[in-house]
């Protein structure tokens, strides 16, 4: 019931005056169905889209990396993937967007490796071996602190951690940032909120109630004080470019690297070489 209503409010609204609606009428239907009891539901859907783990492929932990299995403050369990940094060098701690689970980036990893970085893969929950439980924003926070206080119980504190978070994970990469858990962050097709996200395509959908889950990382952009390098491609049909661009803006200091003609999930494939090289100049 819900889905079918939000659909059609969104057909609606891209309709506009074709159909001789009013957006101001719009929106008092909008908030009125949203009175009338639909927004559990479509607070619901909203992060079963967000977060689509019954659609995420699991794959085997490759034989070279090491597996750690965790535990969340809250108790459940988070798994995560780790090719260890040479003595006194830099750990990049990766996020991984919606579609992904922590065995997504090993090539990557490796070619950090290569390079003189550790590199630890988090695994949320409710994704490939971290299927303990539902994920959520306050859940993904509570896994990537996991992560990063197993790093630092062995000694590599925040001085010697890059946070890494692509698409999905740039919102926890940033918070992560903002309570000051790493020295670089790196955001690679960053969207300034989710509900920002939702509003872009839908103008007038009162995203900020529908969906629970917001990582707002324009709002915490003032409290974001390391070097930071921006990430995006300017044709992304899932994350407007602008978008990247409102965030580098935001944050004190940031530097926007801007991948002509690339889209959402085609940066390194397209032009890999130069955001390796990208990343690796901020992490040394």
């Amino acid at each position: 019931m819900a889905a079918a209503v939000l659909a059609l409010l969104a057909q609606r609204a891209r309709a506009g005056d074709d159909e001789e609606v009013s957006w101001r009428a719009l929106l008092s239907l909008l908030l009125s169905i949203c009175a009338g009891g639909l927004v559990p539901g479509a607070r619901s859907i909203a992060r079963s889209y967000l977060f689509p783990v019954a659609e995420v492929r699991t794959t085997e932990t490759p034989e070279d990396f090491e597996r750690h299995a965790l535990v969340a403050r809250d108790g459940v369990a988070v798994h995560a993937l780790e090719l260890p940094a040479p003595p006194g060098a830099r750990t990049i701690v990766h996020f991984h967007n919606n579609r992904e689970t922590a065995a997504s980036r090993v090539d990557i990893a490796r070619a950090l490796r290569a390079r003189g970085f550790g590199v630890l893969l988090v695994e949320y929950r409710g994704y490939g071996a971290s299927r303990g439980a539902a994920p959520s924003e306050e859940g993904l926070y509570f896994d990537a602190e996991c992560a990063l206080d197993m790093l630092a119980k062995r000694g590599v504190g925040p001085e010697r951690v890059v946070l890494w978070g692509t698409s999905l994970g740039t919102g926890v990469a940033a918070e992560m940032a903002r309570r000051g858990r790493g020295a670089r962050l790196v955001l690679v097709t960053p969207y300034t909120s989710i509900p920002g996200l939702v509003t872009n395509a839908v103008p007038l959908l009162p995203a900020g109630l529908l969906v629970p889950d917001h990582f707002d990382t324009l709002a915490k952009s003032d409290d974001i004080h390391v070097p930071t390098l921006v990430i995006h491609g300017d044709a992304d049909e899932i994350v407007p470019f602008w978008m990247g661009e409102r965030v580098a803006r935001a944050i004190r200091g940031a530097r926007l690297v801007r991948i002509a003609g690339a889209h959402h999930g085609d940066l390194f494939a397209r032009d890999g070489d130069h955001v390796l090289a990208e990343i690796i100049a901020l992490g040394t």
